[in-house]
């Protein structure tokens, strides 16, 4: 059902909460929290833009980390208003908390056309039980809801769904912005009749991430390339050398499950034919969630030949090329998922080359190219290909879960055209 959207309402004066997605990464410089990628940011601008050529009143709300409904200064949305203030070219007021006085007083004293952004909702526990009380505290104000942050739409928390319905209740619009209205066009109406040759492209991790999307994908594609760690479970499943890539046996059944759709529905699914592999070995050190943190040592290009203590940690050099002929010869492309370790530079030639890949087929071929959040985003900016693409998405989960054909609160929660 398609969403009613900022185009559709006049919201002229009226105080206007607005879900927005500033989970950007920060870092400490000088004994101060500082912004080192404002993508999400900048992200929101027309939506911001076009409710204050309408004289709105604008009360944004967002999370940002994991605070565990705990207040915890590092995770302050106050370099946010900051840095929303210099790309508005506008004050930005910051109330001090999104509920209780602070957020009271920010509220009333908006005239039309003022902005204040709230601080992260998550410092209440509330937020992610969505508790009625708090969602009722958070929109006593609100005379409208705009959800603009797709990357929180899979989430049914007070902001992104229970204001909602408190908005409802009192007789207000409840509608999406503008970048929830691309994501969903994106996501949605492009890939639900896709131009054809219609390619998929998914790396990461874990079979189990991501599962559901290549069942559901299957059914739509015509070539589906798989990269990074999880096509070892796959290798596995065929009894093929996985060394010591990460791998999830349980779920081998799974990737032949999929191997299998794949012959029966005639569409091409792809493995890596080489791999960059590395000497795994353990530094007896644990990272912040108790893990354990390896080192990779000496690292070559190989095929079947893939020693028992060696990773695989990206894709070499044959399977780019197989890789780039098929997404040059695409009409719709969607990629979710790194190729590799490609945090390492020792381990990104295969990501890059992917990116490079997608970006020319969108440039020399018109090609739809849709990236599907996360850290292929990422890896599409470093390469510095973020504007040679048609369509970056700011869902991480989000997309993941749209994807594969899940109700998403957030979206649920907005009216219907």
């Amino acid at each position: 059902m398609a969403k009613k959207t900022i185009r559709d309402v006049d919201l002229s004066g009226k105080r206007v909460f607005v879900r927005v997605d500033y989970n950007v990464p920060l870092k400490e410089e000088n004994g101060r929290m500082v912004i080192t990628d404002d993508t999400r940011i900048r992200a929101t601008l027309p939506t911001l833009q076009a409710l204050l050529e309408q004289n709105a009143r604008l009360i944004l709300a967002s999370h940002l980390g994991r605070p565990k409904g705990k207040v915890d200064p590092s995770k302050s949305l106050r370099p946010a208003a900051a840095r929303l203030s210099e790309l508005l070219n506008k004050p930005v007021a910051f109330a001090e908390d999104c509920v209780g006085e602070p957020a009271a007083k920010a509220a009333e004293s908006l005239n039309p056309g003022d902005i204040v952004l709230l601080e992260n909702v998550r410092f209440h526990p509330e937020e992610e039980k969505n508790d009625p009380a708090f969602a009722a505290e958070l929109g006593k104000r609100a005379e409208a809801y705009v959800n603009d942050a797709f990357g929180s739409a899979h989430r049914a928390h007070a902001s992104t769904e229970g204001v909602a319905r408190v908005v409802k209740a009192k007789g207000g619009p409840c509608v999406a912005g503008l970048l929830i209205e691309k994501e969903l066009k994106f996501l949605g109406e492009e890939l639900e009749n896709p131009k054809r040759p219609f390619v998929v492209i998914l790396g990461g991790a874990k079979v189990s991430d991501k599962i559901k999307v290549i069942d559901r994908l299957l059914e739509k594609a015509d070539a589906l390339l798989i990269g990074g760690a999880m096509a070892y479970t796959f290798k596995l499943a065929q009894n093929q050398p996985a060394g010591a890539s990460l791998v999830e046996p349980e779920r081998a059944q799974d990737a032949l499950n999929a191997l299998e759709k794949a012959k029966t529905l005639g569409v091409r699914l792809l493995l890596p034919v080489d791999q960059v592999a590395a000497e795994k070995a353990d530094t007896g050190q644990t990272d912040k969630k108790g893990k354990p943190i390896y080192e990779y040592r000496n690292p070559r290009v190989c095929k079947d030949d893939l020693r028992d203590n060696e990773a695989g940690l990206d894709i070499g050099p044959e399977t780019v090329k197989l890789y780039t002929e098929v997404i040059l010869g695409a009409k719709t492309i969607l990629w979710n998922g790194p190729m590799g370790l490609f945090e390492d530079d020792r381990f990104a030639a295969g990501t890059k080359a992917i990116g490079r890949a997608v970006a020319e087929a969108t440039q020399k071929n018109q090609a739809v190219s849709i990236i599907g959040g996360g850290d292929s985003v990422t890896a599409i900016n470093k390469a510095g290909l973020g504007d040679k693409v048609t369509w970056m998405s700011t869902g991480g989960g989000a997309s993941l879960e749209f994807l594969e054909g899940k109700v998403l609160p957030g979206v649920a929660a907005l009216d219907d055209k």
